[in-house]
């Protein structure tokens, strides 16, 4: 039985480079092992290779780092409405130029719930009497049926759209309230004289998100003291009275630089 001759010089070299390669080659991607927690797979001899792989982020991380605004999430604990950038051309017509506008907001859908009640009985009563002179042949009552129906939605009308145009605004110097369709009506408490503020919701007002706020100044009458219906109180609530005492915290969540720092820094 003949001994194998031992490999030269080269033939050993070859085959330590092959058993090297083998030992740190990276595992199939069909290897169950070939995924381990920290990025790393593990292959024979408990010799670990290293592998890249890229960062995962959200829609909303990425958002946040190009700093587009985000939509908040179902269970968020923000508590302050996010601030809107432009007032509506019914608001801008009223805000002299260096004043910031924080926000304006119609009143709460329940202002129309007589209108609403009202429109719906009449409908129904101008149906069934209709059809009851239709009946008995009275096209005359009809008639006078149908344009007293239409007279009754065209006030109902009338108070949608003066509910429409009925806002209530706050900037950094004031709050206001614009109103009235034909005949407008401008009250406007500043902020530095609000002594006392407080709203008190009903428990319907605490189901349907709406309550009354009164505000007042001094001890006087003023032309703007209370205000009804406004919608998520709690929320405006908190957005007045941090405007009133960190208005800072303002304009840091706007991300807006004072004049003061502007003129500070030279830039």
């Amino acid at each position: 039985m003949t001994t194998p001759e031992p490999p030269d010089g080269d033939e050993r070299s070859r085959r330590w480079q092959d058993q090297d390669t083998e030992q740190f080659s990276r595992p199939a991607a069909d290897d169950p092992a070939a995924a381990r927690p920290g990025g790393y797979s593990g292959v024979a001899g408990g010799v670990y290779d290293v592998v890249d792989e890229p960062l995962l982020l959200t829609e909303e991380e990425l958002a946040g780092l190009r700093g587009e605004p985000v939509a908040p999430s179902l269970l968020s604990t923000r508590r302050v409405l996010p601030l809107e950038d432009e007032p509506s051309s019914v608001v801008q017509r009223y805000l002299f130029p260096t004043e910031k506008f924080r926000g304006e907001w119609r009143r709460h859908w329940i202002e129309l719930g007589r209108e609403i009640v009202i429109g719906v009985v009449a409908t129904l009563i101008m149906g069934y009497a209709t059809g009851y002179m239709a009946r008995h042949n009275v096209p005359t009552g009809v008639s006078i049926v149908i344009l007293v129906w239409l007279a009754v939605l065209f006030v109902l009308g009338w108070r949608v759209c003066d509910w429409w145009f009925d806002r209530f605004i706050l900037t950094n110097k004031r709050v206001m309230v614009v109103s009235g369709i034909v005949t407008r009506k401008v009250a406007m408490m500043p902020l530095l004289r609000v002594t006392d503020m407080k709203y008190v919701q009903s428990p319907l007002g605490r189901i349907l998100k709406y309550g009354t706020f009164e505000l007042e100044s001094a001890g006087q009458d003023q032309a703007l003291r209370k205000v009804e219906n406004l919608p998520n109180p709690n929320e405006l609530y908190l957005r007045i009275v941090e405007e009133m005492y960190e208005p800072e915290a303002v304009e840091a969540r706007l991300g807006r630089v004072t004049e003061s720092e502007f003129d500070d820094d030279g830039t």
